[in-house]
């Protein structure tokens, strides 16, 4: 009888099944993010992101990174691009959407 070779951990992989963004700041410097999930709510779209650190810390401490949500919108050109949510309340009801679906995901 063989074993099965896919038998292992799939925690260990993760990572692998995110699709990985780069997104350029102000600055022109690249960053390098998972993409964990997109949500759609209200007639928005919403991305989150984790960010994949190029080192595991600057200072040694290995704190984990926080996943970022940012707004699909428009340029002044009309090409998409990931803006900051700037409003409180509109954060607050993305960030609880996102929980709740990772929560019921969990069970």
């Amino acid at each position: 009888m063989t074993e099965n070779p896919h038998d292992h951990n799939h925690d260990e992989h993760d990572a692998e099944e995110f699709d990985t963004v780069v997104l350029t700041d102000d600055e022109g410097k690249d960053h390098e993010f998972l993409h964990l999930d997109t949500l759609e709510l209200e007639g928005s779209t919403y991305f989150v992101l984790m960010p994949i650190s190029e080192d595991e810390s600057e200072d040694g401490d290995e704190e984990a990174e926080e996943a970022i949500i940012l707004k699909l919108g428009k340029d002044a050109e009309g090409g998409e691009m990931l803006l900051d949510i700037e409003d409180d309340e509109e954060w607050e009801k993305v960030a609880d959407a996102w929980e709740n679906l990772v929560e019921s995901e969990e069970e």
